[in-house]
């Protein structure tokens, strides 16, 4: 099968289409006939090998899974012995190993980390949700405990987590803001955001507005300057972060809200995203309401994945960009 790997770290010229073995399944997973793979921010990560001190998890001094590729969505190939609830010819969308496996003609996952394909996506849109809809859903709904009536923040608001965030957060009966340039205040006007805020004419933290949530997915702000734009008992969510330090990435921060947390009236929710079946089917669920819809920025063959990979290791794609095998 052809599949996009890669033998070492390094930038995108790392990557390689070439033709290897379709993955062995287990009892207890599935083999899927991949149409469609999402780009996420991780997949550049561990194609870079950054932050260093993730090596462990990723490999040493190369990736232990050469195969790139996180979001999956396709059609069910095979199933291992165990598997009860899928069969051959399902469609499905989830995620491979945390690994990788996605980028390729097939791709082996657990039984777990698969749900029906929401019946109105077509495979390149459900391939664009499970990791930035999940972390949007557990930040919004479980870290941050958004209800209706409450004024909430998205910082970063066009992007793949962002646009998502805006729109679950309009679900949850919240009055949404979301802050991103001026070329995308209109699409985040469209998924639903009330307010937008360009923010290359004005800061919202020095503004006088304040909010009972904000999902930081920039980290363009100070945690000081963040939590002066929140109600006294607000939550901020420090979900943003780069990899400019290339040993701990945003784990620094991450560690700076947990400790500031202690001493604050305002609750800082720094969380690493936990992949859950149950969550995935709630957002097939929001999605097939027509609360949500993946916004895609463009698409790209398998042979140009490395394109894809750098196009989001840039930071401006607008919401998400997939990979049509």
């Amino acid at each position: 099968m052809k599949a996009v790997v890669q033998d070492e770290y390094g930038s995108a010229a790392v990557l390689e289409t070439r033709d290897i073995d379709r993955p062995e399944i287990t009892e207890e997973e599935v083999l899927v006939r991949v149409r469609a793979a999402g780009v996420n921010p991780a997949d550049w990560a561990i194609m870079s090998g950054l932050p260093y001190i993730a090596r462990p998890v990723y490999g040493l001094r190369k990736p232990k899974n050469a195969v790139r590729g996180t979001d999956v969505a396709g059609t069910v190939e095979a199933v291992g012995a165990g598997v009860t609830r899928l069969q051959p010819g399902d469609e499905v969308f989830g995620w491979c190993s945390a690994l990788g496996g996605a980028f390729a003609e097939y791709a082996a996952a657990s039984e777990d980390a698969l749900a029906p394909k929401p019946a109105n996506l077509t495979f390149e849109e459900a391939a664009a949700v499970p990791m930035a809809g999940l972390v949007a859903l557990q930040a919004l709904r479980d870290h941050g405990g958004v209800r209706a009536g409450q004024k909430v923040l998205i910082n970063g608001a066009s992007g793949g987590i962002g646009t998502f965030a805006v729109q679950i957060a309009k679900a949850l009966g919240a009055e949404v803001t979301g802050v991103c340039s001026t070329r995308n205040v209109e699409m985040v006007r469209s998924i639903g955001a009330d307010h937008v805020i360009d923010y290359t004419r004005e800061d919202f933290t020095q503004k006088t507005e304040r909010y009972d949530f904000i999902l930081d997915n920039v980290a363009n702000h100070s945690l000081s300057d963040l939590r002066r734009a929140l109600t006294p008992t607000g939550t901020l969510v420090p979900n943003g972060g780069g990899f400019d330090n290339h040993w701990f990435a945003s784990g620094g921060r991450m560690i700076g809200a947990h400790v500031l947390n202690r001493f604050v009236s305002h609750r800082l929710r720094p969380f690493i995203v936990s992949p859950k079946l149950e969550d995935l089917v709630a957002l097939k669920g929001l999605i097939e309401s027509g609360k949500v819809t993946p916004v895609i920025d463009r698409t790209y063959p398998l042979s140009e994945a490395a394109q894809a990979i750098g196009n989001v290791g840039g930071g401006h794609a607008r919401g998400k960009i997939a990979v049509t095998v």
